[in-house]
């Protein structure tokens, strides 16, 4: 079922969406007429083929998941190379030893990708200020002392201003 059709659907009294059989470039009026020509029975019911779920966890930073797809790909190479190093070996062929020294090398690459999709996740964290209980707390903190400095250069300009108009301390102008 298409787009187009689905839109054309109209809602059930009993909130079940129903569809008729619809010819290949009918029109709007025909299409509507056609529905209401066709008996309750032998209409079909639109049913979704899923129903979408919200998501249980959120979802990773771009960065992070080219970084984790790239460890990945890595992990799943030097898997497939040990196994060809392991099969030519068990066979004897000349082809043991240099696969042998790539699993290795791919190996160290294969770390390489997991510890990269560790460092960038901290990173992402770090610079996009994920909440966690101490920062939070920190972050009240230096709120409190920001509104208190605030309310101290407030004061501090109340007082200059009075100072300026010659009050010596009034705080009327009557």
């Amino acid at each position: 079922m298409g787009t187009a059709e689905r839109r054309r659907e109209a809602p059930r009294a009993d909130g079940v969406r129903a569809r008729g059989h619809r010819a290949f470039g009918a029109t709007d009026r025909k299409d509507s007429a056609d529905e209401a020509d066709i008996p309750a029975q032998e209409q079909q019911y639109y049913r979704p083929l899923w129903v979408e779920e919200p998501a249980r966890r959120r979802r990773l930073p771009d960065p992070v998941r080219t970084a984790a797809v790239r460890a990945v790909l890595l992990i799943a190479v030097t898997l497939i190379q040990a196994m060809v190093a392991f099969l030519c070996a068990m066979a004897g062929s000349w082809l043991a030893f240099p696969m042998v020294i790539s699993s290795v090398v791919s190996t160290i690459a294969a770390t390489w990708g997991a510890l990269d999709v560790w460092v960038t996740r901290q990173v992402w964290n770090q610079r996009h200020g994920v909440v966690s209980v101490p920062s939070s707390t920190a972050r009240a903190l230096r709120r409190e002392r920001r509104r208190a400095r605030r309310q101290e250069r407030a004061m501090a300009r109340t007082q200059a201003r009075i100072r300026r108009r010659g009050g010596a301390g009034q705080l009327s102008h009557s």
